[in-house]
């Protein structure tokens, strides 16, 4: 048992020097350009990176399919031009946007015998991440609004959510999004790297700070106030549905809705706070090789699981979304035959 414990760890010291030369010799050729990270955690043998690159490959498709089958159906269909499908189209965008970020690097690496970035690349990586995760928590806040007025003021709910404010909360998401991950941005790129070793799959903000030659006080101060104004969105959707479940308890008509239009939003929420969760969970992970692993398998949750169930969710429990993309998919095979 010994014996293959140290073969184990002789292979992985193997693996991770031959990924040091390949960095080294990167970072010659590119000394007059950029900087090139080493990723971590892809020490499985060839044999397991052809399985993760075939399972990989077909979850990035299937997620991609997925959002675009949603995303077309509600613009397609007029009946659909509604304010809780544009929001959920808008989710949809942004799931393919995040999904985006992470697996085509991914499928890249599982197919090479260096798993490296160069800088540029690096802060690309971060910005859609980030992007994706603000856009994805104010969408659901938007979301949560929405579902408040349609359940709590049913008689004001067209007045309140016209086309002009649906539009106006769109643009407001984006742009506030972009506001926050360009500011993290900024204060990323500042700093002095004193390191290029990455303990993860994929580039993120913190993961890139910690490399840092100076102080980094500022980010983490931003990175403070970034949290608290994401967990006062939650707060705000918690309260809306306390407010709505206290509505929707006197009529059996409201809970129905609830049921239909409300349930799908929580589990969406819940799934990208547990999914967050994870990656925070495996932060706190030591370096020991032998986490690698889990650590990676934790930390990529927040990528892989809100884009594929979103869409799946909101197209299974919508009853007037699900009848028509059966509709569409009927009138397809109809075609074929």
């Amino acid at each position: 048992m010994l014996n293959v414990e140290a073969r184990a760890r002789r292979s992985i010291r193997k693996k991770f020097r031959v990924s040091e030369r390949h960095l080294k010799s990167a970072q010659m050729e590119n000394s007059s350009s950029e900087l090139i990270f080493l990723l971590s955690g892809l020490n499985e043998t060839r044999t397991k990176r052809q399985i993760f690159f075939g399972l990989s490959i077909l979850a990035y498709v299937f997620t991609i399919f997925v959002n675009l089958t949603l995303i077309l159906t509600i613009l397609l269909e007029k009946i659909l031009h509604e304010p809780m499908f544009i929001f959920l189209c808008n989710l949809c965008v942004n799931s393919i946007c995040g999904c985006s970020s992470f697996y085509p690097k991914l499928l890249i690496d599982l197919l090479s015998d260096s798993q490296v970035i160069s800088y540029t690349a690096c802060i690309i990586q971060i910005f859609v991440i980030c992007t994706y995760l603000f856009c994805e928590s104010t969408n659901l806040s938007v979301m949560a609004y929405d579902r408040y007025v349609a359940i709590c003021k049913p008689l004001e709910y067209h007045s309140i959510m016209t086309p002009r404010r649906v539009g106006m909360l769109v643009q407001i998401t984006w742009i506030l999004t972009l506001i926050e991950t360009i500011v993290g941005i900024v204060l990323i790129v500042r700093l002095p790297l004193c390191g290029s070793r990455i303990d993860k799959l994929y580039c993120f903000d913190w993961d890139v700070a910690k490399l840092s030659c100076i102080d980094t006080t500022l980010n983490n101060l931003y990175a403070f106030c970034i949290l608290s104004f994401h967990i006062f969105q939650f707060l705000l959707i918690i309260i809306s549905y306390v407010l709505i479940t206290r509505t929707c308890v006197q009529s059996q008509a409201e809970r129905n809705k609830f049921m239909e239009t409300c349930l799908p939003h929580l589990i969406t929420l819940g799934i990208l706070a547990v999914s967050v969760s994870f990656d925070v969970v495996s932060a706190r992970f030591s370096s020991d090789a032998s986490l690698q692993a889990l650590r990676n398998s934790l930390s990529i949750m927040y990528l892989i699981v809100p884009p594929i169930l979103n869409p799946l969710i909101y197209g299974l429990k919508l009853k007037q979304l699900r009848r028509i993309v059966w509709r569409r998919f009927n009138s397809r095979i109809t075609a074929l035959k």
